[in-house]
């Protein structure tokens, strides 16, 4: 409403640079909001290096100069092996079960991920 008024009290913005009739000045002024809301979304998610970023950061403690944190094991003999989804385990990558206090305390679901190789039939 405030550009509407202020762009109609503009006589000579308005004949020489706006649309004339009032169907066109209506998508014209639909471009505009839609062009500054495009503007001003795209800031936040211009995330890499700022402080934003390491707000939102979900790994704050395990190799934090890695590019990305990867773990590959091989698991050759029967059993299971439980391991870290939240981040904050001190055995990471294998859980402690650290994310049962995180779920508590916030109503998440945060859980484990479990690995088995079952014993070969005999």
């Amino acid at each position: 409403l405030f550009a509407v008024n202020t762009i109609s009290s503009l006589p000579s913005l308005t004949s020489s640079l706006l649309p004339s009739n009032k169907t066109t000045m209506k998508f014209f002024l639909a471009a505009m909001i839609i062009a500054q809301a495009a503007a001003f979304t795209a800031i936040p998610q211009a995330r890499v290096g700022t402080k934003l970023f390491l707000e939102n950061r979900i790994n704050e403690q395990i190799d934090l100069e890695s590019a990305k944190v990867v773990t590959m094991e091989t698991l050759a003999e029967p059993g299971k092996k439980v391991y870290c989804r939240c981040w904050q385990s001190g055995t990471f990558p294998l859980c402690d079960g650290t994310h049962a206090k995180h779920n508590e305390a916030t109503g998440d679901n945060v859980g484990p991920l479990i690995v088995s190789v079952p014993k070969p039939e005999s």
